[in-house]
């Protein structure tokens, strides 16, 4: 096990260095270093190591960590292998506020729809829905109710969304459709103070939840049995992953996939359901991999970029794909 973890240390600082060093502008390693160390080196590609590359691959460890840490919350909690942190409707909240400011109201400024309007926006959505999942989770003790539920809230808040695009004019229109792409350079320092220490403690409550988490494995009725308040630890479960999926979502855009993905392949690695094993693994699997799928959506040597959501799907779709195949279909 600790040789594993090793090697996913060691895959995680490759990843890192490499979407450090390469992009339209490839540089050496001597650069890379002499830029982080503050220790000379050309100006130019400090400013860009600095002030771009270094935020972007920061916020694709964060997010990386934060969507692969709620899937894991998400599928323990539901018991379902193709949970995700989107399942009850955050990410689809933290959508209606950007599709509320950017097409409901196309006649504010433009620095106010973008920027930090568009942050604020999401998070507002986001923290609506978390506010009526709490309250229907208190009057709804079965925890398959609750998937419905969120379910039904991210179809509302998706048919809103759909209204607001049909009646809006194109340049709101696109704005809001490339916010749905997804990105990761829009984070910059001002926006790392903010997002950075929200989801540090997200992941926080997710390591304290830990014996828990494995407890609730066995069954909610067993779960009880051992002492375990059900109904408690889903509170805290549905505010951690409400702080890691909705976070990254307003910082990031919706990204698909990895929140559902990662936590598989932390369990195909390491061929456990401990969450002792799974959460730390996830946490670097998770991040490592937004960092290579940053890097490809860069295109290293060309002027081009991909949306970052596109990368993750062309990633992640083929294992839920074979997940499914190996369970022998949706009802195994």
């Amino acid at each position: 096990m600790r040789t594993r973890f090793l090697l996913l240390i060691l895959l995680f600082f490759v990843a890192f260095t490499c979407d450090i060093a390469f992009g339209s502008v490839n540089l050496s390693l001597k650069d890379v270093w002499s830029s982080l160390t503050g220790s000379g080196g050309d100006d130019l590609y400090r400013e860009i190591i600095i002030n771009y590359r270094l935020p972007k691959a920061l916020t694709a460890i964060l997010t990386g960590a934060a969507l692969s840490v709620a899937g894991v919350l998400m599928q323990t909690l539901f018991r379902n292998p193709l949970a995700g942190p989107d399942v009850l409707g955050v990410t689809s909240g933290a959508s209606l506020g950007v599709a509320l400011l950017t097409l409901g109201a196309s006649s504010l400024p433009w620095f106010v729809i973008a920027g930090w309007g568009q942050v604020t926006a999401a998070v507002l959505g986001a923290v609506g829905v978390l506010l009526l999942i709490i309250i229907v989770s208190v009057k709804v003790p079965q925890t398959i109710s609750l998937l419905i539920i969120g379910m039904m809230f991210g179809n509302f808040a998706g048919a809103i969304v759909s209204i607001l695009q049909s009646t809006s004019n194109p340049d709101t229109l696109k704005l809001f459709i490339s916010w749905t792409f997804g990105s990761l350079s829009a984070v910059s320092w001002d926006y790392m103070s903010i997002m950075a220490p929200i989801i540090i403690v997200g992941t926080l409550l997710a390591f304290i939840m830990q014996k828990k988490l494995n407890v609730l494995l066995l069954g909610e009725k067993y779960a009880t049995g051992l002492g375990v308040s059900v109904s408690r630890t889903r509170l805290w479960i549905i505010l951690a992953t409400a702080l890691l999926a909705g976070t990254s979502t307003a910082f990031t855009g919706p990204i698909a996939f990895i929140g559902v993905t990662i936590p598989h392949i932390a369990r195909g690695i390491f061929h456990t359901s401990d969450h002792k094993m799974i959460i730390p693994a996830s946490i670097l699997c998770g991040s490592g991999i937004m960092l290579v799928c940053d890097l490809i959506s860069q295109m290293p040597g060309s002027q081009g970029t991909l949306p970052i959501n596109s990368v993750t799907a062309l990633f992640g779709a083929p294992i839920i794909i074979w997940i499914i195949a190996k369970n022998g279909g949706m009802g195994k």
